[in-house]
């Protein structure tokens, strides 16, 4: 190829990027602050939800369990937690510290307050419409919008663009990511990782559900307390400058600091903007979790959705933004490009942030903790993933069952997996950015018209929780149709309870009536 035509093809890429690059922006600018709305709004729908249920969040994590086709509270909360905690957990916040100043912290954890009530109601109409395929529970995005909206053309395509977004390009991202982490900390080629990332997921997506949920629910944990306990042997080290950390946070976030208050607008834009982005609440992308819980009502597995904010936004994006404020390890810069503070010059905004406050405590540690944090948060992500794939591919094949097509997802999540560690594929991430956007307004216009659906459940929930009931869902009683799992599976599993129960008590009234019976009276049998 000679000169001129490396230069044509060089101008015609340039120009698709800042064709999609434009597009997304016109998807995603005004997409942070609807979502912060919906939030808003939902906070009155809901009554505050996710204040005055607390205490039913932890109830339901310890009770619930598995059941036959279904997954315990705690299972869905790791698969939702493993797509939550990702690159954003570092490199969200550190650059919403960049461009917002350390007020954007505050603002973050706002937003995550207000915006779980959408994680909730999202949680909510995705075990509504839920159903029984192939012995499993599947529901999320395209089965709400088909059975509630009744547009099943438009649930087909939500469905296509999730299992080729979650199946052939969001993989890929991940891995670039753990990728250049792992050759800025330790000097390993990128196709060495994605061989080794690629093996991995590999015997992981052979194992189907099941292994699916065993990864997220042993690896989510240990990598959150793990990142939760760096966190907080980094501020014990700097405990003194702890309370003049949080007073910066709170008095830039309020616009009342002397250095950071010019651009108290910049920190609310970019803590919003980051909180939504890298939670991706209502977005729908916790649905296909959510809809998994083996719950005997709706309102049960969307408090656990909305805990799920709480720990994503309010620990782990918390103890990142603490640990790089505490330590000085950020700079800001104002509208224009100009550096109001710069503790770390040579530092690029991003991981680079974090590597650079754990080294001020730990030398040395930093960039192999932050590392080996991107590789499991990155990794999980991978993971859910392809759960998300084929969920959705499983709605669009409805009854039928295809391994052709399986095996399709997964060999194309192995190979978006190796090559996104090898290549620099912007083009890619910028069209899969456009994709995402576009479902993320979907979801939340769906959500929004199935308000009313979620008013009758929510108050349902309370008058049982109330009456001090452990609260069952009927959908009949409510006056919701389209309910399919629960006038089927359910209404069964609960009549076959109550025969249960019947037989339990005969049994019991038989032996309490013998002993009252003189035993040379009984009748020998």
């Amino acid at each position: 190829m000679n000169s001129s035509s490396a230069t044509g093809v060089t101008n015609r890429m340039e120009m698709l990027m800042n064709l999609l690059t434009t597009v997304s922006d016109w998807i995603w600018n005004p997409l942070a602050y609807f979502a912060l709305a919906v939030g808003v709004f939902f906070t009155f729908v809901t009554k505050a939800v996710q204040f005055r249920r607390l205490p039913d969040m932890i109830r339901q994590l310890k009770d619930s369990e598995s059941g036959d086709g279904g997954l315990s509270s705690f299972q869905t909360l790791a698969l939702t937690l493993s797509s939550r905690v990702g690159f954003g957990s570092t490199a969200g916040v550190a650059t919403a510290i960049a461009m917002g100043g350390p007020g954007s912290i505050m603002w973050m954890a706002v937003t995550g307050l207000l915006g779980s009530t959408c994680a909730y109601v999202e949680a909510v109409v995705a075990q509504l419409y839920k159903r029984r395929v192939h012995g499993e529970d599947r529901g999320g995005m395209p089965y709400y919008i088909k059975y509630s909206l009744k547009a099943p053309w438009l649930a087909f395509i939500v469905a296509l663009t999730a299992m080729i977004g979650y199946g052939f390009v969001f993989p890929g991202v991940q891995s670039n990511n753990i990728a250049s982490s792992a050759q800025q900390a330790f000097g390993i080629e990128p196709w060495v990782t994605g061989l080794i990332i690629t093996s991995l997921l590999g015997v992981v997506v052979v194992g189907g559900t099941k292994r699916v949920v065993q990864v997220a629910q042993t690896v989510v944990p240990f990598m959150a307390v793990g990142y939760l306990l760096t966190a907080l042997l980094l501020i014990i080290l700097n405990i003194d400058k702890l309370p003049d950390a949080i007073m910066l946070i709170v008095s830039s976030g309020m616009g009342r600091d002397h250095v950071f208050g010019g651009i108290v607008g910049y920190a609310v834009a970019w803590g919003v903007r980051r909180a939504v982005f890298a939670s991706a609440t209502g977005f729908g992308e916790g649905t296909f979790a959510a809809a998994a819980a083996d719950a005997s009502h709706p309102g049960k597995q969307g408090v656990i959705q909305a805990f799920s904010m709480y720990i994503y936004l309010l620990l782990i994006c918390m103890a990142t933004g603490i640990m790089v404020v505490l330590t000085d390890s950020y700079h800001v810069k104002d509208g224009a490009g100009e550096m109001i503070v710069d503790h770390v010059p040579v530092a690029i905004a991003g991981p680079n942030f974090v590597q650079h406050a754990i080294d001020s405590s730990l030398p040395g540690w930093g960039g192999i903790a932050v590392a080996i944090a991107i590789l499991l948060f990155a990794f999980t992500s991978q993971v859910f993933f392809f759960y998300v794939a084929i969920t959705n591919l499983v709605f669009l094949l409805g009854e039928k069952r295809s391994i052709f097509m399986e095996n399709v997802v997964k060999v194309g999540a192995l190979a978006i997996s190796f090559i996104g560690s090898v290549i620099s594929a912007d083009a890619m991430w910028a069209a899969g950015d456009i994709g995402y956007g576009l479902l993320a307004w979907l979801n939340m216009a769906a959500v929004l018209l199935l308000t009313p659906k979620v008013w009758k459940i929510i108050n349902d929930y309370d008058r049982q929780r109330k009456a001090g009931l452990d609260p069952t869902f009927d959908p009949k009683a409510l006056g919701i149709e389209g309910a399919e799992w629960w006038e089927t599976v359910f209404a069964e599993r609960q009549a076959k309870k109550a025969v249960a129960a019947a037989e339990k008590e005969a049994r019991e009234k038989r032996m309490r009536m013998n002993l009252k019976i003189p035993t040379s009276l009984r009748v020998k049998r």
